[in-house]
């Protein structure tokens, strides 16, 4: 069946659409800096990644959850391969070097996967929204 709407009618969900996907990325954006950047010990930024790193065992695993998280919204917003794989990557390494006692603390406080993750989303969904964006201007 032929759609009756014009593209200019679609505006406003196509907006909406946007500021859904804005608005996730913000969320996980906060998610970050609570996780990578809360808080500051000596100067040093450091968040519940980096406390939670210190049980053996539990806190790696636990805040892979989030990179996890991470890994689902860029497949959800459209990301290319590489940006997702970029994100597993920065997951993968830091639960595995966080989990080698004191290195792996150390390793915490200074990697900063989510805000690392964070940052590849946010380029992927500005190239995504001005294509997006290039594309209805086309129309």
């Amino acid at each position: 069946m032929l759609s009756t709407s014009s593209p200019a009618a679609d505006v406003p969900a196509v907006e909406r659409g946007f500021q859904d996907r804005r608005a996730r990325i913000e969320r996980l954006d906060r998610l970050a800096d609570t996780l990578d950047t809360r808080f500051r010990i000596f100067g040093i930024p450091v968040g519940w990644d980096s406390i939670l790193g210190l049980i053996p065992g539990v806190g790696d695993v636990v805040t892979a959850g989030p990179g996890a998280i991470m890994f689902y919204e860029a497949h959800r917003i459209g990301a290319r391969k590489r940006a997702k794989m970029k994100i597993a990557a920065n997951t993968g390494i830091d639960m595995l070097i966080g989990g080698i006692p004191l290195v792996g603390d150390l390793f915490d406080v200074v990697f900063k996967s989510h805000r690392r993750n964070i940052e590849i989303l946010k380029q992927e969904l500005e190239r995504i929204e001005t294509a997006e964006q290039t594309e209805r201007a086309r129309l």
